[in-house]
C-alpha cells in the first residue's frame, strides 16, 4: 500500500469520526427539541427549508439529488428518537407509493401497506397513523381521480408532496422472454408502456391488477408470466429485471400529498390546494379565476371533476402558488369564497424539495 493511499484512508478515517461525532450531537439537539414540545413533532415546513437550504450550499461532488437523501435520512432517525412515525401508503410492499413514502419520510419511518386508498387516508383519520401518502397525479396518464374524490369528504390536510421519478422495468423470475402468456401490472403502468409493449409483446396477455407490487408476487410464482414495475418490487420478489424504463414518456413522474391532521406553517416556497364549484350563471368559472388574477397569484393547476351530485356538474381543482396565509393569497382565497357555490382549502404545504 503507498504512503499516499494511506494518508486518504487516514483522513476518510478522521472524517467518518467527525461526521458520527456532529450527527449524534444533531440527534441530541433534536431529541431536546422533541422534549419540549412533549414529543417528536414532525414539521414539514422545517425539514424543506432545511432541505433547500442544504441543497443550495451543495458544492460536490456528490449531487443535489444525494445530499437531499442524505439528510432526509438524518432527519429521519432523529424523529425515531422519540416516536418513530407511522405512515399509511397504497400496498402491497414495493409499489411506487411505498418508494415515495421512503423518499418524504426515511427508512426510520414507519410505513403501513394498505390494500386501498380509502384505507391510506382512513388510517390516518381513525389516528392509526400519522401521516398518508396518497398519488396525486402521473404526467403520462393524468389525475388520480379517487384521491381527488376522497378529499371532497375527508377532513384532512394536504402538509407535503412528494414528486417521484417512476422508471417502469420488465420482471421475470426466469431470464429472457421465451414461452412468456401474460404479463401482469397495474392499469396506469400499462398505459405508461403503452407503444413499448405494442411494439416488443404485442400478442401476450396484459393482465390488470390492483398494484405494481402485485404484478410482481404473481410473476415470482409463475415462470411463463412477467410484470410491469419498478426497483423495488423487483428487489422484494426476487426478480429479473429484463428490459429497464420501458416507460413511453422519458420523463414519467408521480406526484403524490402527504396527507395529515395539521396544517403546514409556511416555508417560503408553498402551494396551497382547493376544490370549488362555480354558480350555474353565464361566466360563472370564469369570475371563480378573477380574484386569482387580480391579487397576482399564479394558478399551476386547474383540474376538473364531476361533482357526484348532479348530472353534468363539476368541481374544479386548483393549484396556487403561495401560502394560505400570504397576505395575497388569503386575500383571494377570500373574494373566491364570496363566488363560489362550493369551496374547500385542502391545505398549503411546501412545494417538493426534488
Amino acid at each position: 500500500m503507498s504512503d499516499e493511499l494511506k494518508k486518504l484512508r487516514a483522513s476518510i478515517d478522521a472524517l467518518d469520526q467527525q461526521m458520527l461525532e456532529l450527527l449524534n450531537r444533531r440527534a441530541a439537539h433534536a431529541r431536546s427539541i422533541g422534549r419540549l414540545k412533549n414529543g417528536a413533532v414532525y414539521r414539514p415546513e422545517r425539514e424543506a427549508q432545511i432541505l433547500r437550504r442544504i441543497k443550495d450550499a451543495n458544492s460536490g461532488p456528490l449531487s443535489d439529488e444525494t445530499v437531499a437523501r442524505l439528510f432526509r435520512e438524518i432527519m429521519s432517525a432523529c424523529l425515531a428518537l422519540e416516536k418513530p412515525m407511522a405512515v399509511s401508503y397504497l400496498g402491497p410492499q414495493g409499489t411506487f407509493s411505498e418508494a415515495a413514502a421512503i423518499k418524504h419520510f426515511g427508512h426510520a419511518a414507519h410505513a403501513v401497506a394498505c390494500a386501498s386508498i380509502d384505507e391510506v387516508m382512513h388510517k390516518v383519520e381513525a389516528g392509526e397513523v400519522d401521516y398518508a401518502v396518497a398519488a396525486v397525479e402521473n404526467s403520462t396518464e393524468g389525475a388520480v381521480g379517487r384521491t381527488l374524490d376522497l378529499m371532497l369528504a375527508t377532513p384532512l390536510k394536504i402538509c407535503g408532496e412528494v414528486v417521484l421519478r417512476v422508471h417502469q422495468h420488465l420482471l421475470r423470475k426466469t431470464k429472457g422472454l421465451k414461452n412468456v402468456k401474460r404479463i401482469y401490472s397495474h392499469a396506469q403502468s400499462f398505459a405508461q408502456c403503452h407503444e413499448w409493449l405494442n411494439l416488443n409483446l404485442p400478442n401476450v396477455q396484459r393482465v390488470h391488477v390492483a398494484s405494481n407490487a402485485e404484478a410482481a408476487r404473481l410473476a415470482g410464482k409463475d415462470k411463463a408470466s412477467c410484470a410491469i414495475a419498478g426497483d423495488m418490487a423487483a428487489e422484494r420478489y426476487n426478480l429479473n429485471v429484463l428490459t429497464s424504463n420501458i416507460e413511453d414518456e422519458p420523463n414519467n413522474t408521480t406526484r403524490f400529498w402527504i396527507l395529515g391532521v395539521y396544517d403546514a406553517e409556511p416555508s417560503g416556497k408553498d402551494k396551497t390546494s382547493l376544490v370549488m364549484s362555480s354558480k350555474n350563471i353565464p361566466g360563472a368559472v370564469h369570475q371563480l379565476l378573477t380574484p386569482l388574477a387580480h391579487y397576482g397569484v399564479s394558478m399551476s393547476k386547474l383540474e376538473s371533476r364531476p361533482s357526484r351530485t348532479g348530472l353534468w356538474e363539476y368541481v374544479f381543482f386548483v393549484d396556487i402558488e403561495g401560502h394560505q396565509k400570504e397576505e395575497n393569497v388569503a386575500k383571494a382565497l377570500a373574494e373566491l369564497a364570496d363566488r363560489a357555490a362550493f369551496l374547500k382549502i385542502l391545505g398549503s404545504y411546501p412545494a417538493a424539495v426534488l
